[in-house]
């Protein structure tokens, strides 16, 4: 029979709060169908001995008792004793003791789904599939997977409830994660400790493991030795400072697993290869809107409106690693580049049929009299009219939705922190799309300029601030972006804008900058407060932060980074409020 998962225990308060809501109504339905998969479990009676000593008399009685066990199966008294103990006590010893150890946590939510859990789900189906004949040993496998990892999401969200200032922080919440999923394996192993002999059979098979991953890291390794190199190096100064060999331990595990989680997987060639793909769709697209008269004829005039045919590469590579959340090859990913190309490339061809006029002469006849001949005759004569015709104008729009912004509505939210890891390090590769060889790589584009009143400036600090985020003005709006290397989104622009100017907080998203500021009304916001917004897309909170400079303007990263008026209908719409740096 598969090892049952705890059936976790939640407050009416914490079933009421909107952030917590699915996650525990999908544990309560997940611990459902498992009890459900369970019950059908085939089930046999058999006897057991029982001796009762009489304690007035001393005399002892044998007698039988009936119980029915899991077929195929017998439990052990452990088992037993387990199984009778109060499920909530050891439920509540969980969600205390993850929740104690939540706040050691810290870094950006990459999502892998790592080897723990394929580990999970082969533990499940090895226990699963004890009787190949019995399906509902299997059934019974699959839901207690499904439990697990409602179970884990529901801990976890409860986790970011309870200490939001880890939410800010895609890594943070990475290692959150990571965290709560080894404390609850760890609980739960605690509640059906299996015997010494056991413990030792999973020590050697997770000893093997660890030998088959190491074998793995270093292949990975070599294959990708070029990206790494530098990162090594740099490790290996940085090593040579330090006077504790156990802090030297600590900082290469978290050096190469840090690297592990942030490098392409893939191989060269396939990378290269997915590029050169997505390079010769925009070059077809290219060609044919250059000849575009030649190959749509019939119409008497051409206007087009075309937004500029490139793309980032590290974004394409990025979004397909975080996607298909590992390694792939050019021949598995050819269907969903055509998929990306269609989401960027939005060609468009609209026809206006004006009737306009033209001026034609047109010869006719007509009777006058001859004076000389003294009688009438026919003549010709000419005239002109206007004579009204279709003239047809074909209007042809191309849209390019940005690369960039499609991770937001392909990815869920686990693949979308591996898209940010990627991203933030170039997959480690920074020699795979060199710049200057690839347009899309950090090119500026045309942006806004504001002149800032010099009244304002005279606040030295807020002149660093905007000395800085000047500096970037033009750089592509880059889901993910935290850095001048990779381009920006949002709240990476405004992090490293105040890392630079006297702060040092990190890299935030919009709502964890909110937490950090003080609001402050509309009446009383200065240059230099930052200024929020909620619902420009689908998340709660704020969802897009700006510098405030005055007089109605904000620098932002839009796409790309540049100053606009905070008074549009756009933005007066989805204003949050403005908020004051400590």
């Amino acid at each position: 029979m598969s090892k049952r998962e705890p059936r976790l225990q939640f407050s009416d308060e914490e079933r009421a709060d909107p952030a917590l809501e699915k996650a525990i109504r999908k544990a309560d339905k997940a611990a459902g169908k498992a009890d459900a998969a369970q019950a059908k479990i085939p089930k046999k009676t058999v006897k057991v001995k029982e001796t009762v000593t009489d304690p007035a008399t001393g005399k002892k009685t044998v007698r039988l008792r009936f119980e029915e066990v899991d077929k195929k199966k017998p439990p052990s008294k452990l088992t037993h004793a387990v199984r009778d103990a109060p499920v909530n006590t050891v439920v509540g010893r969980i969600h205390k003791e993850i929740g104690e150890s939540e706040q050691d946590n810290v870094g950006v939510e990459s999502a892998h789904k790592s080897e723990e859990v394929a580990e999970g789900a082969g533990r499940l189906v090895r226990e699963g599939y004890h009787s190949h004949k019995l399906k509902p040993y299997r059934k019974a496998a699959q839901a207690e997977q499904r439990l697990e990892k409602a179970n884990i999401n529901a801990l976890y969200r409860k986790s970011l409830q309870e200490n939001p200032q880890f939410a800010s922080n895609p890594i943070s919440r990475w290692q959150q994660k990571q965290a709560i999923k080894k404390q609850y394996a760890a609980k739960r192993t605690g509640q059906t400790a299996g015997t010494t002999a056991k413990a030792a059979e999973n020590a050697a098979a997770g000893a093997k493991k660890a030998a088959e991953e190491t074998k793995k890291a270093g292949e990975f390794f070599w294959r990708h030795k070029k990206g790494f190199g530098i990162a090594i190096a740099l490790f290996l100064i940085l090593a040579m400072l330090l006077n504790s060999l156990s802090s030297c331990s600590v900082l290469f595990q978290s050096t190469m697993s840090t690297l592990a989680s942030t490098t392409y997987p893939s191989k060269d060639e396939d990378m290269l290869g997915a590029e050169a793909a997505y390079a010769g769709m925009e070059a077809d697209l290219q060609d044919e809107l250059d000849n575009y008269e030649t190959l749509h004829p019939g119409y008497d005039e051409y206007h087009f409106d075309l937004d500029e045919i490139t793309h980032d590469p590290y974004v394409l590579v990025s979004l397909l690693t975080a996607y298909y959340e590992g390694e792939w090859t050019l021949s598995e990913v050819r269907g969903f580049l055509s998929d990306l190309f269609d989401r960027q490339y939005t060609l468009t061809e609209t026809v206006e049929v004006e009737i306009r006029y033209r001026t034609e002469t047109v010869t006719d006849t007509r009777w006058v009299y001859d004076d000389v001949l003294e009688m009438w005759v026919e003549e010709e004569y000419e005239y002109e009219v206007e004579v009204p015709y279709e003239y047809y104008i074909c209007n042809v729009t191309l849209e390019n939705f940005d690369l960039s912004h499609l991770p937001v509505y392909l990815l869920t939210e686990d693949q979308l922190g591996l898209y940010a890891g990627y991203m933030a390090t170039y997959g480690n590769r920074p020699d795979l799309f060199p710049a200057g060889e690839y347009p899309g790589v950090v090119s500026r584009q045309p942006f806004t300029d504001y002149d800032i009143p010099p009244e304002a400036l005279a606040d030295e600090t807020f002149a660093a601030m905007i000395a800085e985020a000047e500096k970037y003005l033009g750089y592509p709006y880059v889901w993910g972006g935290s850095s001048p290397s990779t381009s920006f989104d949002c709240s990476g622009f405004v992090s490293w804008v105040i890392n630079h100017s006297g702060w040092n907080v990190g890299r935030l998203t919009a709502n964890g900058l909110l937490n950090i500021c003080t609001p402050v009304s509309s009446a009383n916001a200065k240059p230099g407060d930052l200024i929020f917004f909620q619902g420009t897309y689908n998340t709660t909170g704020a969802s897009h932060v700006g510098i405030y400079v005055g007089n109605g303007m904000m620098i932002h990263c839009g796409d790309p980074i540049s100053y606009t008026s905070i008074n549009t209908t756009y933005w007066q719409s989805h204003f949050y409020t403005f908020a004051r740096l400590p």
